[in-house]
């Protein structure tokens, strides 16, 4: 139960709110190929196995002289140079005993080589290379397949592809590769308050961040999103654009409205036009959350303050997102604190405080607050690299306590 609220019922935890989430949402099916350039964090929609070994060659590990272990006997001896190994121009033919072949990093073993030595070890005289005893054999040679072997998976599906991906999958030689579609997304604020930037500022008008704050949280390869712009308090208004939105969208996310004041409707429009999954979670700031269906659209209706917007996202849509991407579950990393300013709270709700994370001389974790937790203040919010999560029965926290911290992902 929220100690500091009315409710006659306990309310929905933010672990029950997931479950509840993650039960209702199927991932998305359709796929399409992109150009190996275009795939930055889209999601594998099948694994990628790799055409050829990875190197596709034995190359030396550095500048040299490739020769065979035999000949390296573990007294000095001295061969006699056949040739060199580019990189990209191979030695033609293959040593005989007694040969060596100068060599560049990165360039193709000879035939009958086996073992590269450093340039720095040996002794060049034209065409007499000097080697001296106790040298390794079998060394600075990479095999061919050591990285990846022909036939072997590349990428493992259903993996979200990062900058490295893409430079593994490129030296496979693959130019194009399979994904998921993107999620269709529309955003729009509600309420009759908000103002538009560029238009002067008047009593009782505020301008609308919100928009600003989704357009950059859903700033993914994944999504394609549309702006909505903002919704009248008006329920037959919301309604329509609703319903319109759904016939064409994946995920609709709405600020504002989903309180219980006599101008918020979405919960109520939300009941009208498709169904509520659930209503109000226990976690501050974000109670007032609307999770639900329009026809086969997923609708998240969130609080209007922008702290709550920032707080229900991270925890609630940004996992749901993934999952409908169906890219695999990414859990949020939680470390172990020290706690150096005094944290206010009262028991009832799991609870987002924003804070910044810092590490001592000693390697030690440090949080503070990062100002005022109002969910209206964004200030605080920009100031922050974290949120400090305290559980629901904590009453306060005082200088030098332990929390636990979640670093912001964005």
């Amino acid at each position: 139960m929220d100690l500091c609220s009315q409710e006659r019922k306990p309310l929905l935890s933010l672990a029950e709110a997931l479950a509840n989430i993650s039960a209702a949402i199927q991932p998305v099916n359709e796929s399409e190929n992109l150009a190996l350039k275009n795939a930055l964090g889209r999601v594998l929609s099948a694994a990628v196995h790799a055409p050829i070994n990875i190197p596709y060659d034995r190359n030396a590990a550095m500048d040299g002289y490739a020769c065979a272990s035999a000949e390296l006997t573990g007294q000095p001896v001295t061969l006699t140079l056949a040739g060199t190994s580019w990189a990209g121009r191979p030695f033609q033919g293959a040593l005989q005993a007694g040969q060596c072949a100068r060599i560049f990093t990165g360039a193709v073993v000879p035939a009958g080589a086996d073992t590269v030595i450093m340039q720095e070890q040996v002794q060049a005289d034209g065409e007499s290379i000097r080697f001296p005893a106790n040298l390794k054999p079998l060394q600075n040679v990479r095999a061919a397949g050591e990285d990846v072997k022909q036939g072997q998976v590349v990428c493992a599906y259903p993996k979200k592809l990062s900058a490295v991906d893409l430079g593994l999958l490129a030296s496979a030689g693959i130019a194009d590769i399979p994904v998921k579609r993107q999620l269709k997304i529309a955003f729009f604020s509600t309420g009759d308050e908000l103002a538009a930037l560029g238009e002067p500022l008047v009593s009782g008008k505020l301008y609308d961040s919100n928009r600003y704050l989704l357009n950059g949280l859903l700033a993914d390869p994944c999504h394609a999103v549309v702006d909505g712009g903002v919704i009248a308090d008006d329920p037959k208004q919301l309604e329509d654009t609703l319903r319109a939105a759904a016939e064409n969208c994946d995920v609709l996310i709405t600020t504002g409205g989903a309180s219980v004041g006599d101008a918020d409707y979405v919960k109520d429009v939300l009941a009208r036009c498709g169904q509520v999954n659930f209503w109000k979670i226990a976690i501050k700031p974000g109670k007032p959350l609307a999770f639900g269906t329009i026809g086969g659209c997923y609708f998240f209706g969130l609080p209007g303050n922008p702290a709550a917007v920032m707080t229900t996202f991270q925890q609630l849509v940004a996992p749901a997102l993934r999952q409908l991407s169906g890219a695999p579950a990414l859990h949020p990393l939680r470390l172990a604190a020290t706690c150096t300013s005094a944290l206010k709270k009262s028991p009832g709700r799991l609870e987002f405080q924003r804070g910044n994370l810092s590490q001592n001389a000693d390697g030690e974790l440090l949080v503070a607050s990062a100002g005022k937790q109002g969910s209206h203040i964004l200030s605080s919010l920009s100031e922050a690299n974290c949120f400090i999560v305290l559980p629901s029965e904590c009453a306060g926290i005082s200088p030098g306590e332990q929390v636990t911290v979640e670093p912001f992902n964005v």
